[in-house]
């Protein structure tokens, strides 16, 4: 199998995984479905084994598709130590540097410095990777993304730098539906409602394995409650819409509510005590920093440096 088809097979898995259905991974792959079931079939037919178990409602890798999988990823990493070890050599090589970040944080830390990063750095490709942060974390050490920029670093490993800065934040959206809900306010007073009370009612939440999921669930546990999740999304920014319309209480950072704009829905500020938000980037603790990866870094840090904190 060639290096390019290895990093393709990685993408249909993925992609397949993430729908559950042929043909919906085929419409977000820009392929026929059955160019994509045949891929699968003659992969497996090649193998004498099964590699994506599709007998339960939610697509899983087998046993062999596992170390199908780690296979794979082992070729992309090696393709990608190879171009950089060749480019040492090549005058006209294009500087790259390849990010992982959650889709959502992206939307709203990205556009803080990358323009002026790209204006300075105008023959440097940026290649950006979206992904949930355990992915993300995973595909720096083996070393197919350079850096990785997410939330709360406290959980990374070890094998990685980390450099953190910012820090904002996290408000409840109350709706009118909620009992709490105060007609003519819009942010409420700290600690005027007891934060307990207000994370029994029914909760927006993100879905497991973001940073900020692990938080309010750390919460929850602190508190030894047993939530009532009415609602989950991947992206942030639709768990705040889905809250402020009505659909249950979120907990957002500010950043998601910037600017803000008054509707029917309170604000009430979580005091740091209780829980709080940082931004951090990360690489491999083994990796040679060029100047133009120094100055990436230099750039996300003092976007966020600027921005205002409490």
């Amino acid at each position: 199998m060639s290096l390019k088809d290895s990093l393709q097979m990685l993408q249909y898995i993925d992609t397949l995984l993430k729908y559950n259905n042929f043909t919906k991974a085929a419409k977000n792959l820009y392929i026929s479905q059955p160019y994509l079931t045949q891929t699968i079939k003659k992969v497996e037919q090649e193998l004498g084994v099964e590699i994506i178990n599709r007998q339960s409602a939610h697509f899983k890798l087998t046993e062999a598709g596992k170390i199908y999988y780690q296979y794979l990823e082992t070729l992309e990493a090696k393709e990608a130590d190879l171009q950089k070890r060749i480019a040492r050599f090549s005058r006209s090589a294009q500087p790259r540097i390849r990010l992982g970040i959650l889709a959502s944080l992206g939307t709203f830390l990205l556009p803080l410095f990358v323009p002026k990063f790209l204006i300075k750095h105008q023959n440097t490709r940026l290649n950006i990777e979206e992904d949930l942060p355990q992915i993300n974390e995973k595909r720096v050490i083996e070393g197919t993304l350079d850096f990785f920029i997410g939330q709360n670093a406290d959980t990374i490993s070890q094998e990685l730098t980390v450099h953190r800065c910012g820090f904002e934040h996290y408000y409840v959206i109350i709706p009118k539906t909620s009992t709490f809900y105060q007609e003519n306010e819009f942010i409420l007073p700290a600690k005027s409602i007891k934060l307990k009370e207000l994370l029994q009612e029914n909760l927006v939440l993100t879905t497991n394995g973001s940073a900020i999921r692990r938080q309010i669930d750390q919460l929850l546990n602190n508190y030894k409650m047993k939530p009532k999740i009415l609602l989950e999304s991947s992206n942030i920014y639709t768990v705040a819409a889905l809250a402020k319309n009505g659909s249950g209480i979120a907990v957002v950072p500010e950043s998601v509510l910037s600017p803000f704009e008054q509707g029917a829905y309170n604000l009430y500020p979580i005091s740091k005590e209780f829980l709080s938000l940082d931004y951090f980037i990360a690489y491999s603790s083994n990796r040679i920093l060029s100047e133009v990866e120094k100055d990436f870094i230099h750039g996300f840090l003092n976007s966020n440096k600027q921005r205002h904190s409490y």
